[in-house]
This record gives structure tokens, C-alpha cells and sequence, in this order.
């Protein structure tokens, strides 16, 4: 029955260190795969998503190596199977990747199709124009996108939507295309940056990423290299968005700040203080939030994963505050959940109009996915009593030592897994 049981209105105060970016390490843990020389990837989050990434990369017989708790050595010198269809691959959405990655140094390449949360349609049609306009053979078959090609030959691409997985996907494939490739209209998300750099420290040649044009010369080899994972933007927000909520006073460190301008000015703007520093911004929410309205949009926009976070915080501040979502169609699954603890929340296509309680009050709860999973963790820290929250398989998906991080903040917060030791949480915090 694994669930968190947390125990309400503690003020989180303190420092909290934030991990490494999971939706960079799971492009870069596949990219691994195209060098057949040893690579040292640091500051991978230990998280469910990665640890499925990793099985799925042994069972096509990459040699996985764990140097320590975030550092793995990879080396894909021997791969066996261009294959990936492991059972753990199925469950994450992050599975595409090794299309890009294999298609790109093997030419051929099949994956099972991507799983993962469901907030809305997340389709991989611009993966495959993308593949295609390099030359490549793709199908659907069996459950398995199959992606083939003799040779594939740089291309002007221009993408119709901005899609971050498929600008990874096509820049590693185009990373070892012959000739030159563009990516137009591309995604500048900070994971994006990342993956490029990543890519180059092996040798490829990748111009413009973080810009909406992309310019990729293809290279006949990658090599080895040594790389640490830019910190996690959105376990950073989420953290940020429980001191607004808490009325704390956070710290979170080993972040870059520039990758989190569009959250703190959505916390200055409801009331809170902000103050960045290097590597570290500190979060002091002293006064009452108050309402404002937020559109959710590609980076450097307010990104789609913070939505249930600043939603879960505008229910309890004052007035009434409009949240649009354009990415994804069905982000508001939590808001049921919200009600249950008395926010005041209707949503109407793809907008929610909230109108400010004074509090939220525990309650059984169930996360629906990963990120509405997290915000309703930070709901039941700010609510008066006890909350429970199920299906935390979702949260461990992205964050890691969730409760841990929360408990060093002052937070009253554990995982149960036995009805006895609910009843043990609920004596100890009565």
C-alpha cells in the first residue's frame, strides 16, 4: 500500500541540495549508447525512470557500471540487439530516445512505443517526419516503432510544433548523419542545452542549441568522455513552490537560476521574496500570496511541469487567478483531488479559474501522475491535519528522497507501507 502520510502546516525552513535534471539524464544515459568507448556520465538522479533506462540498456548489452550513487559508466562496446522492448522501458515515456541514439550510430533501431504519465496526447509524429527527412525507413509494428535506413544524409527540418523530445531525438540522430542538418523551430529548453553539450564533449558538432534554429555537421565517430547532468529545474521549482505555500523560507542549492526565471517571477508576482545568488536562490514567503494568471508555454515560458505546483498554490491565495495549460490536454486530473482538501478550483477546457481559500484540510488522496503527485504533497504540507497519498510510484518517478528532503525543511512527512505503521505516524504526530 505504499503511500506518504504527512501531517500539515509546518513553515518549511532550511537548505535543501537539488539533484540532477531527469529529463536531460535519460536523453543522455541513451546517447551513451553512440560511442562504442567508455563514458562517465555524474549527477544522475537514482530515480525509478532512470534506474528502468539502465535495465533497458543491459538487456541490449550495454555494460552498466555504478561508480557511486549518481555516477555510472557506461560502455556500449558490445551492444547485442538493436531491440529495446524490456518491460521496464514500456512504463516511461524517455523509451524514444533510444530511437535517435541507435538509428543514429547503427542505422536501424526498435523500440517499444513510450509509456509514461497520462496528461494528454504526446505524440511522436514529429520524431518520425524528423527521421524520415534523414533519409530513414519508419514503421509501426508489433507494438514497436521500427526505424531503418542505408545511410542517413543531413536535412533541413523544420518542426511544426516546438517538441523537445523530438529536437533531441533528430539531433542525435543527425549527430552522425553525412552532411549538415537544421532544425527549425526547435526547443530551447535547458535539457536541450544539455544533451548538445553532452553530445559534443564526444566529438559531435551541434551549433545553436538553446535558439530555435539548430545547426548539426555530421561526424563519422563519437568518442569517450566525462559529464555531469545540469541540476533539475523542476524538483528545484517544486521546492520553491512549497516554502510560497508553507509560508517558509527555502534555500534550494546547486541550481542555475537563469533556468528558473519564469517560477520566481510568478512567486514575486503572488507575494513572495526571491533572492538568486550563483548557484543558489532562497525562497521567503513572510506575507499572504495573493492571485494572479499564468499561461503555461515552451521554455523559456512557464514550463508545463510547474502547472500543478503554481495551481495547487494560487488555491490559496487571494482573489481569483486564471491557469492556462496550452501544452498538454489533460493536466488538471489533480484538481479533484484539491477539491477534496476545499480548494475552489473549475476548469473548463484547458483553463482553471481559481477563486482563493484561506486552507486546505487533510484528506486521503491519490496521485495521478508524476508532477500533480508532487504538488499534492506540497497541498497536504500547507493543509491543517493529516493527509494521506497513494500511488507514490509516480512521484518516485522524478524526485528523489522526496520525504527525506522534506523531513530536513521541518516537514512532518514518511512513507508507510502497512496500515499499522499509519496508525504509528498518526500517534507520533498526535
Amino acid at each position: 500500500m505504499e503511500q506518504y502520510a504527512i501531517k500539515g502546516g509546518n513553515p518549511l525552513v532550511g537548505e535543501v541540495e537539488i539533484g540532477g535534471a531527469k529529463n536531460a539524464a535519460l536523453a543522455i544515459l541513451a546517447a551513451a549508447a553512440m560511442t562504442e568507448e567508455t563514458v562517465v556520465i555524474e549527477n544522475v538522479p537514482d530515480l525509478r525512470d532512470t534506474a528502468a533506462m539502465l535495465e533497458a540498456m543491459e538487456s541490449i548489452g550495454i555494460r552498466i557500471e555504478k561508480l557511486d550513487r549518481h555516477t555510472v559508466k557506461i560502455n556500449a562496446g558490445m551492444i547485442e540487439s538493436l531491440v529495446v522492448e524490456d518491460d521496464s522501458i514500456k512504463k516511461i515515456r524517455a523509451s524514444y530516445y533510444f530511437l535517435g541514439a541507435l538509428l543514429g550510430k547503427f542505422k536501424k533501431a526498435e523500440v517499444a512505443l513510450p509509456g509514461g504519465c497520462n496528461i494528454g496526447l504526446r505524440p511522436i509524429d514529429q520524431h518520425i517526419k524528423g527521421f524520415r527527412a534523414l533519409g530513414a525507413d519508419v514503421r509501426i509494428e508489433r507494438g514497436l516503432v521500427i526505424t531503418e535506413a542505408d545511410r542517413l544524409v543531413g536535412s533541413h527540418i523544420y518542426l511544426d510544433v516546438v517538441t523537445v523530445g523530438a529536437t533531441i531525438n533528430i539531433m542525435m540522430a543527425a549527430a552522425m548523419a553525412e552532411g549538415q542538418t537544421i532544425i527549425e523551430n526547435a526547443a530551447k529548453e535547458p535539457h536541450v542545452v544539455d544533451v548538445a553539450n553532452f553530445l559534443n564533449s564526444m566529438g559531435a558538432s551541434i551549433k545553436g542549441a538553446g535558439t530555435d534554429v539548430i545547426r548539426i555537421k555530421g561526424v563519422k565517430a563519437l568518442h569517450g568522455t566525462e559529464y555531469a547532468i545540469i541540476p533539475d529545474q523542476i524538483e528545484a521549482g517544486t521546492f520553491m513552490f512549497a516554502a510560497a505555500v508553507t509560508r517558509g523560507d527555502v534555500t534550494v542549492k546547486n541550481v542555475i537560476p537563469k533556468h528558473l526565471e519564469s517560477i520566481s517571477a510568478k512567486l514575486i508576482e503572488i507575494g513572495c521574496e526571491v533572492e538568486e545568488s550563483d548557484d543558489a536562490v532562497r525562497v521567503v514567503a513572510s506575507k499572504p500570496l495573493t492571485h494572479t494568471h499564468v499561461k503555461t508555454l515552451p521554455y523559456p515560458g512557464f514550463p508545463t511541469d510547474m502547472q500543478p505546483q503554481i495551481t495547487m498554490a494560487l488555491g490559496l491565495s487571494k482573489g481569483t487567478s486564471i491557469v492556462t495549460e496550452s501544452i498538454f490536454e489533460n493536466r488538471f486530473k489533480y484538481v479533484d483531488e484539491l477539491t477534496r482538501m476545499g480548494a475552489n478550483i473549475k476548469v473548463e477546457s484547458n483553463t482553471a479559474i481559481i477563486d482563493g481559500v484561506q486552507k486546505y484540510t487533510g484528506a486521503s488522496l491519490t496521485a495521478p501522475d508524476l508532477r500533480a503527485g508532487a504538488a499534492l504533497v506540497t497541498a497536504a504540507l500547507a493543509a491543517e491535519g493529516v493527509s494521506t497519498i497513494d500511488d507514490i510510484k509516480f512521484i518516485e518517478r522524478g524526485y528523489e528522497d522526496f520525504p527525506e528532503k522534506l523531513q530536513s525543511l521541518g516537514a512532518q512527512i514518511e512513507k508507510v507501507v502497512t496500515e499499522r505503521e499509519l496508525q504509528k505516524f498518526r500517534l507520533k504526530i498526535g
